[in-house]
């Protein structure tokens, strides 16, 4: 049925090290975070609506508040 979990797991690194490059590029061309974060929001809720429907949409998002307070979403800060 395709992808191993391992396979899926550096897929999302991938694809997060490749969005983390653009944002920081995007920070520094004078784009705010927010404005950054709202865009990136509206892209990605679109994409998925477009490939799961609006009914699964809401059904994920209802659930975002928990896995946010759970810290899920904390991205630790890394000192260079």
């Amino acid at each position: 049925m395709g992808e191993s979990d391992d396979g899926l797991g550096a897929q999302k690194q991938e694809a997060f090290a490749r969005l983390s490059a653009v944002w920081q590029a995007a920070l520094g061309d004078g784009i705010e975070p927010d404005i950054l974060a709202h865009v990136a929001l509206f892209a990605a809720l679109g994409d998925l609506v477009s490939t799961y429907g609006e009914a699964a949409v809401a059904d994920f998002a209802q659930q975002l508040p928990e896995r946010i307070h759970a810290g899920e979403f904390t991205i630790p800060l890394v000192l260079n």
